[in-house]
């Protein structure tokens, strides 16, 4: 498992935010995808980014939240969509893992990263920023239902 060292710029997104187990169908996706292709946001332009902002094994279920992104041009006129949410994701350093193996499993991942990757590494975690999952597929068009994600875990040196 390769674990690289990226700096991110700051983005800015547009998102539709869901509540409920991370298990359940994504229909925010569907929402946001429609919205995104509508207003001509697609690839490779933009990049769709996932956000899941609760730590399942620490918060219920049905109250964890998870942001559906996608990046905007400088120029977007956000005024014009209050159909969506829009927010600033930080720049900053992240450790980069590429994972492709089906969406169930990404929580793997994750747990590679905070509990392998992170405790041999000169980093520890920058809990004042998300994780980001970059998503480079769809997987309801990969022939084996598997998901291509960059998953960006916020770090900064250790002491």
């Amino acid at each position: 498992m390769t674990v690289t060292v990226k700096e991110l710029p700051e983005y800015e997104v547009a998102y539709v935010r869901r509540v409920g187990s991370y298990f359940e169908p994504p229909e925010h996706w569907g929402q946001l995808f429609q919205w995104a292709f509508g207003n001509e946001l697609f690839p490779p332009q933009q990049q769709f980014i996932g956000i899941s902002l609760d730590n399942p094994e620490l918060v219920e279920d049905q109250e964890c939240r998870h942001d559906a992104c996608v990046t905007i041009p400088k120029d977007f006129q956000k005024e014009e969509h209050p159909d969506v949410s829009f927010k600033k994701l930080d720049a900053g350093a992240y450790a980069v893992y590429s994972f492709y193996d089906t969406p169930d499993k990404l929580n793997q991942a994750y747990q590679f990263m905070f509990a392998v990757w992170l405790p041999a590494s000169e980093y520890e975690p920058d809990f004042s920023r998300h994780n980001l999952e970059f998503n480079l597929n769809n997987p309801a068009e990969d022939p084996e239902g598997r998901c291509k994600v960059d998953l960006f875990v916020p770090i900064k040196k250790c002491g």
